[in-house]
């Protein structure tokens, strides 16, 4: 009998994170739509601005993001003095495997702050990385709800917290993405370096620094060992990965 209680229990427990999960996934896919109607909207001056800065290929042209949010502010930017003067760890649950990452509230308090209200809430469950940069820059990029690089979490928000002063970023580094020429138009899109990458600051200046790959940094890597899809050096990386869950502590 004391087996059957245990298994009963077991099934009832497997049933719930079942029930959880499935609301959350009902709950990500209204959002999309949101978002991905607002970004509708706002494609063309996104891609403008990326445009303006890219046409000549160059490391920090790259490098930029466009993480335009929805029409809707679905979330709430949280206050900095969340995350500031604590050290945060995070792990990312994907596809390909998992990573550990260090979030360090004091250098970056608003940054933190806002990577782990979203965790928290599960935005970026079942999200994919969209893009990798083989070539200049060494970047592997999440945090778009949408996949497409217009996506984010209905607000933004800036300035620029601990950029490096020599521009460059050393391998495992945890960095936010942004609209180029703008240092307030952080969303929730990020950037996983793999490799030391020199990145020129724009007018704006660098990129927000908001932590480093504690463990798992070998994952990043083989997913850009694999390279890009379609060949090239920038786009959708040749091995999908998907951000199953990020667990913060």
């Amino acid at each position: 009998m004391a087996a059957t209680k245990r298994e009963r229990e077991l099934a009832r427990k497997r049933q719930a994170r079942w029930e959880a999960k499935q609301q959350q996934r009902r709950r990500r896919q209204r959002l999309i739509g949101t978002i991905t109607a607002g970004a509708a909207v706002l494609a063309l001056v996104v891609t403008m601005a990326i445009v303006g800065l890219g046409g000549n290929q160059s490391p920090g042209a790259a490098a930029d993001a466009s993480p335009t949010p929805g029409a809707t502010a679905t979330f709430t930017l949280p206050d900095p003095s969340f995350a500031e003067n604590r050290t945060w760890t995070a792990t990312l649950s994907t596809s390909a495997g998992e990573i550990q990452v260090e979030l360090d509230g004091q250098a970056a308090p608003q940054a933190v702050a806002s990577f782990v209200s979203l965790a928290q809430q599960g935005f970026f469950d079942d999200t994919s990385c969209h893009r990798l940069t083989t070539a200049g820059i060494f970047v592997l990029q999440c945090g778009d709800p949408t996949g497409t690089g217009t996506g984010g979490p209905g607000y933004t928000f800036g300035p620029i917290e601990n950029a490096p002063a020599d521009d460059v970023y050393p391998a495992g580094a945890l960095a936010m993405a942004r609209v180029g020429g703008d240092g307030a138009s952080m969303g929730s899109q990020f950037f996983l370096v793999y490799q030391d990458s020199t990145i020129p600051s724009d007018n704006a200046g660098g990129y927000t620094v908001f932590g480093r790959i504690t463990s798992g940094l070998d994952v990043v890597q083989a997913v850009a060992d694999a390279g890009v899809a379609g060949g090239g050096s920038d786009g959708p990386p040749a091995t999908p990965v998907t951000i199953e869950g990020v667990d913060t502590k």
